[in-house]
């Protein structure tokens, strides 16, 4: 097991949380800090991954969402309050230097998330991300999405379990994934009974530190907010 930090912030604006990764990203390529787990909300926005096509939006009228441009692969998808974000910043020369292999293990960490709840969640040959099987009349239904970017085999972006949100944008306001008849679900709804993120962070703290076998430690969030940026830059400053 290695040491890693993880932040639990609270609700965080995309743009705000794509600088804090990309300031954790430097400095674990650095080796300034070691390898960082962070869990979050976003107020709604939609994403666009590298590979989005124009006529995957079709927002209604006056929505209040944002549109955001990201370098992570994929194409676009919804966040949203009562929907878990994690972004590991990992450094994949210690996990194998092999980004499917990466995704793969996303994925596992999302299934062991949700078999916590007692939810029996699959991943799908040729598709990424994490789905319920089809059951009761119903085909396969979306769980979690994911994206990632690398870069000098330093990851950011990373998964979106849907927790507790109403998954209508998903389809209403945008092809999600580029998937034009997938169905869209929610921890909630699949046990029929309320679900907070905050219910589900221990599950999704222990996965995704068991799937990368790291002991987290846990920092204060007032150092993601601003002041860690500039404890990054202060660090990697004494090391020159």
């Amino acid at each position: 097991m290695r040491g890693g930090y993880l932040f639990q912030l609270g609700l965080v604006p995309y743009d705000e949380a794509f600088a804090l990764q990309r300031s954790l990203a430097g400095a674990v390529s650095q080796g300034a800090i070691p390898e960082t787990i962070v869990f979050l909300e976003h107020p709604p926005v939609v994403t666009m991954g590298r590979r989005t096509d124009e006529g995957e939006l079709h927002l209604p009228d006056g929505v209040e969402v944002d549109v955001v441009e990201t370098d992570r692969g994929g194409k676009s998808t919804f966040h949203g309050p009562g929907q878990l974000v994690c972004y590991p910043i990992l450094d994949l020369t210690r996990h194998g230097r092999d980004v499917k292999r990466y995704v793969r293990d996303l994925e596992r960490a999302i299934v062991q998330t949700l078999s916590a709840f007692g939810l029996e969640a699959t991943s799908i040959d040729g598709l990424t991300g994490v789905w319920m099987p089809a059951a009761n009349g119903q085909g396969p239904r979306k769980i979690g999405s994911i994206g990632v970017h690398v870069s000098r085999w330093v990851t950011t972006h990373g998964y979106a379990l849907n927790v507790d949100l109403d998954p209508g944008p998903f389809t209403d306001w945008i092809t999600a994934c580029g998937l034009e008849d997938a169905m869209f679900t929610t921890m909630a709804l699949e046990l029929g009974k309320p679900v907070t993120v905050t219910d589900v962070r221990p599950a999704a703290i222990a996965a995704i530190a068991d799937v990368f076998e790291l002991e987290l430690e846990e920092l204060p969030a007032e150092n993601a907010h601003g002041l860690w940026p500039q404890t990054v830059h202060s660090r990697l400053a004494a090391q020159r």
